[in-house]
């Protein structure tokens, strides 16, 4: 397993979770088994988080654009969401973890709105580690939709257009409640991001496994974190060494 610096751990971490569906093909299973090996990595994952000490972790359980899949398929990931919160309850307030969920959460099913919001208000006051599912979420939606509250405060007289700065516009996307990106990891060999998080992880530190999600584990967290530890991060800076002459200049 890969040695981390405790001192220096992405304070955010987001990831993509990809990759179950080729598991289950790889292994001649049907999709659906593939989600739900998925969703042990996810606790395995959790877990692991908790442990390392990272304050915020942002899983993207379901897209905006996977609605678009055969309905079997969403009615599997959906089931197995709402058996994914029920399961973890005990274990999310036994270790302190407050449950989020950011994206058009309206469209999801009352089957899992009667399990997600009982528990997110259960969870609110929780100060451990903050889970954030991204579900019929999309980041370009997410924009959209902090632009479209922004217009309507503004017709409403409540807001000055000229008060529209990039503080006040964060302030509306709700994926960055927790912080911005520090760590984005998609798992799966793909390596692009999705849709994902377009405002928060605007700086981010892009890490790319070709680990399928199902057998992401610990190992494979630490190694995410231990590349983004060796990583300069410089948020269009430049370091001290970047000023120094070059050797010529003195000449």
């Amino acid at each position: 397993m890969a040695s981390v610096d405790l001192q220096r751990l992405p304070r955010h971490v987001a990831i993509i979770m990809d990759g179950n569906g080729r598991w289950a093909q790889s292994q001649g299973h049907l999709r659906t088994l593939g989600h739900r090996e998925g969703s042990h990595a996810v606790r395995r994952i959790v877990r692991a988080a908790r442990r390392l000490g990272v304050q915020a972790l942002t899983l993207f359980a379901f897209s905006e654009q996977n609605w678009e899949r055969p309905a079997p398929e969403v009615m599997a990931l959906m089931e197995l969401l709402r058996e994914y919160l029920v399961t973890e309850r005990e274990e999310l307030l036994e270790n302190g973890i407050r449950l989020r969920a950011v994206g058009r959460i309206d469209r999801l099913p009352a089957t899992v709105r009667d399990v997600l919001d009982p528990l997110m208000a259960e969870t609110a006051d929780l100060r451990g580690m903050t889970l954030t599912l991204a579900l019929s979420y999309g980041g370009r939606e997410e924009i959209v939709d902090a632009a479209r509250r922004l217009a309507e405060r503004a017709r409403a007289g409540e807001l000055d257009p000229r008060e529209v700065d990039e503080a006040l516009f964060e302030a509306n996307v709700p994926s960055v409640d927790v912080g911005r990106v520090d760590l984005l990891v998609r798992t799966g060999g793909e390596q692009r991001i999705s849709n994902f998080l377009l405002w928060g992880a605007a700086y981010a530190e892009l890490h790319f496994t070709e680990r399928l999600w199902p057998d992401f584990d610990e190992a494979d967290l630490y190694e995410a974190v231990a590349a983004y530890q060796r990583r300069d991060r410089r948020f269009g800076r430049v370091t001290s060494a970047d000023h120094e002459p070059h050797p010529r200049a003195a000449e």
